[in-house]
């Protein structure tokens, strides 16, 4: 099976997932002070869900920065996002916390054996190494809810929606994530998707960090996407930056239901780039084929 079909195959088992997701029972609000997540690239984008929902009483830190200041692993306890549980970064930060706590598939990897707890993630896959996509759904929501309860609805409802707005877009030759707090760390993994699939120059930012700074970087053509629910600050955003010449586009939920929100986001950032992958007759992502690019990667990461 080819990358692009694994991943089409990956994003449907999402769907059994959701129905069945096994979640955590939330850490008291005083152990959630004391509470650190971190994790690398989609993984780090679950970490940010989880501070958001938990009101910021949990932090969020990339895995270099917690090792470049130790005393901050001494008082907190640290949850480390890994699905595959190898990379370099995260077992140096548990052999240096106090308490470490893997939330990874793999309960023999590297992390597992140093971490003094495991929460293991349990979802069905096509078995191929392609562009993360359950995964990042299910430690997504493991993650949120050791932080905050909630409960999953419309799941069908979301993925047709998801589906039609995916089929909206049109890529320009560069494209601008932006989101707020609960869906900026979903524009991360969109941009992530973009990478991956397509090699697209992708971006996200801040909505208002966006305005100040990567908007600048912006030409006549490019695409922004805005992943928030509309409001007038967004109908004025997308009124002036049409005016310029971008492609805006706000995918619209049809909820304010912010777990129903990130799944519709998440699953949109997935169909999107692999809609132009068929589109374009696209049998492997671009990672795969970029094989310099993922060697060196993986020389830095494992």
């Amino acid at each position: 099976m080819k990358t692009i079909a694994a991943l089409e195959n990956d994003i449907l088992l999402q769907i059994p997932l959701l129905q069945n997701i096994k979640l955590q029972k939330p850490l008291s609000c005083k152990n959630q002070r004391n509470t650190i997540f971190s994790g690398n690239g989609d993984s780090f984008a679950a970490a940010l869900l989880a501070e958001a929902f938990s009101n910021f009483r949990v932090r969020a830190i990339d895995p270099l920065d917690l090792l470049k200041n130790k005393s901050t692993l001494k008082n907190n306890s640290v949850y480390l996002i890994s699905i595959s549980g190898h990379t370099i970064s995260n077992v140096k930060v548990a052999k240096n916390a106090k308490t470490a706590i893997a939330i990874t598939l793999n309960n023999k990897s590297k992390l597992a054996k140093v971490c003094s707890k495991s929460i293991l993630l349990g979802y069905p896959s096509s078995g191929i190494f392609t562009s993360g996509s359950i995964g990042f759904l299910s430690s997504a929501l493991t993650s949120i809810s050791l932080v905050s309860k909630f409960k999953i609805r419309g799941i069908q409802e979301l993925f047709q929606k998801a589906l039609l707005e995916s089929k909206k877009i049109k890529i320009g030759k560069k494209v601008f994530i932006i989101g707020n707090l609960h869906t900026f760390p979903i524009a991360m993994y969109a941009a992530a998707k973009f990478f991956e699939i397509l090699g697209t120059d992708a971006h996200y930012e801040r909505i208002e960090q966006f305005l100040h700074m990567g908007l600048f970087s912006a030409n006549q053509g490019d695409t922004v996407i805005i992943f928030e629910e509309k409001n007038s600050h967004n109908s004025r955003i997308l009124k002036n930056l049409k005016k310029i010449g971008l492609n805006v586009y706000q995918p619209n939920s049809g909820t304010r239901n912010k777990i129903a929100q990130v799944i519709f986001f998440t699953l949109f950032s997935q169909l999107t780039p692999l809609f132009y992958a068929k589109k374009n007759h696209q049998k492997e992502c671009y990672f795969v084929t970029a094989k310099k690019l993922r060697n060196a990667s993986s020389n830095m990461i494992y």
